[in-house]
């Protein structure tokens, strides 16, 4: 496996190089985010997590899905049993003009708005997008969750072109 042992921020840094091969322009990186692994209590290691907005002009929901599923298996990522440990999650959290189901994946992502790792890098990057179902900024429903999720931020991204 080419990745094996590159975790935290490097991992991530190879993701979104990974990313941008494969022709995906991106917009945005937030920083990256260290949170206890998911769901509480489970016996993995702390999960860094970073969002990325990308230009996804052209593509469909499902499209950018395989997109980035194929860059997931080149990481070795295995899709075995919910919540398992894994080398990449790589997930579509919205897409400008798109709810709904389509296809294996969810429009707003289901259950991004009850999470910080998802919440914190997405407010840092877009404080003022709005949940198109809920009609609440990122930094409002990061907000709602309080300080029980624990999420810290623990290192930067090189910026879009760098």
């Amino acid at each position: 496996m080419p990745f094996a042992g590159v975790s935290g921020a490097a991992l991530l840094r190879r993701a979104i190089a990974a990313m941008r091969e494969a022709g995906l322009s991106l917009r945005a990186l937030s920083g990256v985010y260290r949170t206890p692994a998911w769901p509480p209590g489970a016996a993995q290691p702390d999960y860094f997590n970073a969002v990325v907005e990308i230009d996804a002009a052209g593509l469909t929901p499902q499209a950018l899905f395989e997109l980035l599923s194929g860059i997931e298996r080149r990481f070795g990522r295995e899709r075995r049993a919910r919540w398992e440990s894994r080398t990449l999650d790589l997930d579509i959290v919205a897409m400008e003009g798109f709810t709904g189901r389509f296809g294996d994946l969810e429009l707003p992502h289901a259950r991004a708005h009850e999470r910080a790792f998802v919440l914190a890098p997405l407010a840092e990057i877009a404080p003022v997008w709005r949940h198109p179902v809920l009609s609440r900024s990122a930094a409002e429903l990061l907000a709602a969750l309080g300080t029980g999720q624990g999420y810290r931020r623990v290192d930067d991204l090189s910026p879009p072109g760098g």
